[in-house]
C-alpha cells in the first residue's frame, strides 16, 4: 500500500496498463486522477515517490463551472468555511493506449458545442443527429514529453474503453442520448479532432428489417403510444454509465446504465456509421416484470466489463449481485419485442455476493454495494483467466467469482478501516516471475479521506494485490 496526493485529494480511480495488453508500461508508473482538484497524480511504484501535474483546460479556469459545488450550506467539523475542492476540468477515468499515453475524461472548455457539432453543420454525423452541449471532451498525457493534449468532443464522456481494433478507438460513455468514440489513429495521423470523432444515436430496430429507420420525427421512446407507426424504428435514451469494447466483434461496443432497474445496451456500429448504427437494449430483470422468477430478479447495473468470450458481467449495485449476461442465450434480438427491453430474461444470471442480509426482506436485501466491477480477463491477479471481481465497496474488500464453480474469493483490506475502491487494473511487469510479476492495482478512493480511521491528514492510497499460488510459493 502506498499513500500519494494529499489529505484534501479524491482520487477517483487509476491506471496500470493497456486492458488489451497487460504487458505494456511493465514496472512503470500508476497513474491515478484527482477529480476534486483537477490533478494527474502519479506513483512510481519501485521508488516509492509520488507527484501530480495539473490537468489543463483551453480556455480560463474560472469561466468553467466544477461538477462540485462551490458553497458551504455548514462549516465542515474538519475545514470550517474554507473550499478545499475546485474542479472546472473534473477529470474522472484514466485509460492507457498501447503507446503508454494516459487518456481521461476531463472538460476542457464551457458546455456548448462548437458549431461543427450543431444542426446546420456539414459534419455528417450533426447532420444525423446534432449535439449542443456536452459535459467533459478528452485529455491524455504523454510521459515521453510531459504534455497533456486536449481533444474536443460533441458527446458528453464520463468513462472510457479502447476497441480490439485496427484504428484503436476509444469509446466513450456518459453521452445521454449518444454514444460517442474517437478513431485514435486518425487522430494521430491527422491531428483532426473532428474527423476523429464520431457518434451514434441508441436507436433499436424495433421493426426487425435488420437496418434503421431513421425516427428523429418522434421523441425518444418513454411508453410508446398505441397508435405508434410500428414501421418505424425505435430510439431510446439508455443513458451510458459504463462502457466496454467487445473482443468478439471489433464493431461492437457495449455501455451500461443505472437508470432503475438497469440495462445494458450493445452497439454495433457497422461499416459505415451513424447510417450503419444498430443498438440492442437488455434490461436487468426485476420486480418491473411479474414473470422474472425470484433468483432472477435484481437491479442497479452500474460497473460493467467482459469476458475474452463476450460474456458481460455487470455488478448490480442496488441488489448487491454480481451479474452475468450472455447474448448467445436470446431467441430474439430485434423485432417489436425487444423495446421494453426484456426479451432476454435467459441470458441473465445473477450471483449473490457474500456478506450479511437485512433481516426480514424478502427478497432478500443485502448490506453490500458495489461502485463498479472488472473482468481479469489475463490472470493479472492469480485466480484465473476471466475471473470477475466486484468492488465490494460496503465490505472493505474485492470480490472475485470463479464463474465455474460459483465460489468466491474475498480479498479484504482490514486496516485502515473504509477501503473504497472506484476501479481496478491488472498488470504484468514479468510474464516469467510467477506470481511476483502481476498483480491487480485498485485505489483507496473515498471522497473525503478525513471521515476514515486517522482524521484529518491522512491521504488517499494505491494498494497492490497479489496471490501466491499456495501459501508457502517463493
Amino acid at each position: 500500500m502506498w499513500e500519494w496526493g494529499t489529505e484534501i485529494d479524491y482520487i477517483h480511480d487509476e491506471i496500470a496498463t493497456d486492458k488489451r495488453n497487460p504487458g505494456i508500461n511493465a514496472n512503470g508508473p500508476v497513474y491515478g486522477v484527482n477529480i476534486s482538484n483537477d490533478a494527474l497524480t502519479i506513483l512510481d511504484p519501485v521508488t516509492h515517490v509520488a507527484t501530480s501535474l495539473e490537468v489543463p483546460l483551453r480556455v480560463d479556469p474560472a469561466t468553467v463551472p466544477g461538477m462540485i459545488a462551490r458553497s458551504m450550506p455548514a462549516p465542515s467539523r474538519f475545514f470550517g468555511d474554507e473550499l478545499i475542492w475546485n474542479d472546472p476540468a473534473n477529470p474522472h477515468n484514466p485509460m492507457m493506449d498501447q503507446k503508454g499515453r494516459v487518456w481521461m475524461t476531463s472538460a476542457i472548455r464551457n458546455r456548448a458545442n462548437p458549431d461543427y457539432c450543431r444542426e446546420g453543420s456539414d459534419n455528417r454525423f450533426a447532420q444525423y443527429f446534432p449535439l449542443d452541449n456536452g459535459f467533459r471532451s478528452a485529455v491524455y498525457y504523454e510521459p515521453e514529453t510531459g504534455e497533456f493534449v486536449m481533444v474536443d468532443t460533441c458527446f458528453g464522456t464520463h468513462h472510457l474503453q479502447f476497441a480490439e481494433d485496427d484504428n484503436d478507438t476509444l469509446y466513450f460513455s456518459g453521452g445521454g442520448q449518444v454514444i460517442g468514440w474517437i478513431d485514435t489513429k486518425l487522430w494521430d495521423e491527422t491531428g483532426d479532432e473532428v474527423a476523429a470523432q464520431g457518434w451514434c444515436p441508441t436507436v433499436l430496430d424495433t421493426n426487425g428489417d435488420g437496418v434503421v429507420t431513421q425516427p428523429w420525427n418522434e421523441p425518444p421512446r418513454g411508453r410508446q403510444p398505441a397508435d405508434r407507426d410500428p414501421a418505424l424504428d425505435t430510439r431510446v435514451v439508455v443513458g451510458s454509465y459504463g462502457v466496454i469494447g467487445d473482443p468478439t466483434d471489433e464493431q461492437v461496443v457495449w455501455i451500461s446504465s443505472n437508470r432503475f432497474p438497469g440495462r445494458l445496451a450493445r452497439l454495433d456500429v457497422g461499416d459505415d456509421p451513424p447510417e450503419t448504427c444498430v443498438t440492442e437494449m437488455y434490461e436487468v430483470p426485476s420486480v418491473l416484470d411479474p414473470n422474472v422468477p425470484e433468483d432472477k430478479i435484481g437491479f442497479g447495473s452500474r460497473g460493467l466489463d467482459i469476458d475474452r468470450g463476450g460474456v458481460i458481467w455487470t455488478a448490480l449495485s442496488g441488489s448487491s449481485h454480481l451479474a452475468s449476461f450472455d447474448r448467445t442465450r436470446c431467441p430474439v434480438l430485434n423485432g417489436p419485442e425487444t423495446v421494453e427491453g426484456r426479451h432476454c430474461v435467459e441470458g441473465w444470471t445473477l450471483h449473490p455476493t457474500p456478506g450479511p442480509v437485512i433481516a426480514g426482506t424478502d427478497p432478500p436485501v443485502r448490506a453490500d454495494y458495489h461502485y463498479y466491477n472488472w473482468v481479469d480477463q489475463w490472470n493479472t491477479l492469480g485466480l484465473g483467466r476471466d475471473v470477475p471481481i466486484a468492488t465490494g465497496s460496503n465490505s472493505d474488500s474485492l470480490l472475485a467469482l470463479d464463474p465455474e464453480t460459483g465460489q468466491w474469493t474475498v480479498l479484504r483490506v482490514p486496516y485502515p478501516q473504509g477501503f473504497f475502491t472506484r476501479g481496478l487494473d491488472g498488470r504484468i511487469d514479468d510474464p516469467d516471475a510467477g506470481w511476483k510479476g502481476r498483480g491487480v492495482w485498485a485505489t483507496y478512493g473515498a471522497a473525503v479521506t478525513w471521515h476514515i480511521e486517522g482524521g484529518r491528514g491522512v491521504k488517499p492510497g494505491m494498494l497492490k494485490f497479489q496471490v501466491r499460488p499456495d501459501p508457502l510459493a517463493d
